[in-house]
C-alpha cells in the first residue's frame, strides 16, 4: 500500500497521485522523487564518494563479504520472501548481488541522493529506484523484507527510520540491518564518512524492539579482523590528517584476498550458529509478527 506524504492517505494504485489530495511526487530522470530538497546535498554523506565506490566495491573484500552475508540471511531467515526494499542503496552494489541470486524477487531501492541513483540505475535493470528520505517512507505493509546496510549510522533520527521500516514491512516479514559497531572504534574514519554514531549491540537491539520488531538474530561480524581494525583506527587518530574514507578500501590484491578468506571462514562460523560478541560491524535480523501489531 502507498502512503501520500502530503496528507497521509493510504491507497492502492498503479500511479502515485493521491486520490484524496491530488498530490504526487516529482519524476526525475526516470525515478520518483519524494524528497527533492535533499536529493543533491545533506549532512549524511558526500556525493563525491559514489564514483569511487562504484570502482571499488566489486573487488573489495569487505563489500564482497557483506554481500555474501546478506544473501545468506535472505536464504536462511526469509526464504519465502518475494519483495525487498533496500534503504540507502547507494550505487546499487548490494541489490545487484541480491538480484543475481534471487532473480524472482521484486526489488526496490531507495537513495536520498540523485547521484547515487544514477550509478544504481546502470547496475540494476528491472529494479524500481526511488529518491526518498528514509525518515518518510511512502509505503505501508508493502515489503516482505526491508534492509538497511550501513545506513542508520548516517542518520541522526535513526529511531524514526526504524519506525518507518516497521510501517513498510508486511506482517510476518522482517528487516535486516548492518551497522558499524563499538564506540571505542570511533575515529577520523567515522568523521570523514559522516557517521553520527557507532552502535553497541544493546543500543541497537533496544531501538529495533521499540520500533515494534521481534529480534531473530544478533551477531557481530568482521570479528576475526577486529585487532587489525583497531590498530588501523589508532593510527588514523594519531595522524589526524584529512583523508578520503574510501581510501581505507584501497589495498593490494594479495592482502585483499587474504582478508576475504578470513571473513569467509567467519561467515561459515556465523552460518553454523556462532554469534560473535565483538567485531567491527553488527548484524541484526528482526521480524514483524504475523498479527500486524
Amino acid at each position: 500500500m502507498k502512503v501520500c506524504l502530503a496528507c497521509e492517505q493510504r491507497f492502492d494504485s498503479t500511479g502515485w497521485r493521491c486520490p484524496q489530495c491530488g498530490q504526487m511526487p516529482q519524476l526525475y530522470e526516470g525515478h520518483w522523487s519524494f524528497a527533492p530538497d535533499l536529493a543533491k546535498t545533506n549532512d549524511g554523506f558526500s556525493t563525491e564518494y559514489f564514483a569511487q565506490l562504484t570502482q571499488l566495491e566489486a573487488a573489495n573484500f569487505w563489500f564482497r563479504s557483506r554481500n555474501r552475508l546478506v544473501i545468506w540471511v535472505l536464504q536462511s531467515y526469509f526464504p519465502d520472501s518475494r519483495s525487498l526494499l533496500e534503504i540507502g542503496c547507494g550505487t546499487g552494489y548490494v541489490l545487484s548481488g541480491i538480484q543475481q541470486r534471487f532473480p524472482e524477487k521484486t526489488l526496490y531501492g531507495s537513495e536520498i541522493f540523485n547521484e547515487g541513483l544514477a550509478f544504481a540505475a546502470q547496475r540494476l535493470p528491472g529494479v524500481t529506484l526511488l529518491q526518498m528520505d528514509a525518515r518518510q517512507i511512502p509505503f505501508e505493509q508493502e515489503f516482505d523484507v526491508v534492509g538497511a546496510f550501513d545506513v542508520l549510522e548516517h542518520i541522526e533520527e535513526d529511531e524514526t527510520v526504524l519506525s518507518q521500516m516497521f510501517q513498510a514491512t508486511k506482517s510476518g516479514g522482517g528487516i535486516l540491518l548492518t551497522v558499524p559497531q563499538h564506540r571505542f572504534l570511533w575515529s577520523l574514519v567515522d568523521e570523514q564518512a559522516f557517521h553520527k554514531r557507532r552502535y553497541t549491540q544493546q543500543e541497537l537491539v533496544k531501538k529495533v524492539e521499540r520500533a515494534g520488531f521481534i529480534i531473530l538474530r544478533v551477531t557481530s561480524f568482521v570479528s576475526l579482523l577486529l585487532p587489525v581494525m583497531m590498530l588501523s583506527r589508532m593510527k588514523r587518530q594519531i595522524m589526524r590528517t584529512d583523508f578520503n574514507p574510501v581510501e581505507e578500501y584501497e589495498i593490494g590484491k594479495v592482502l585483499n584476498e587474504i582478508l576475504e578468506k578470513i571473513l569467509t571462514v567467519e561467515q561459515g562460523a556465523i552460518a553454523s550458529g556462532i554469534s560473535f560478541p565483538a567485531g567491527g560491524s553488527l548484524l541484526v535480523i528482526a521480524k514483524r509478527n504475523g498479527s500486524g501489531a
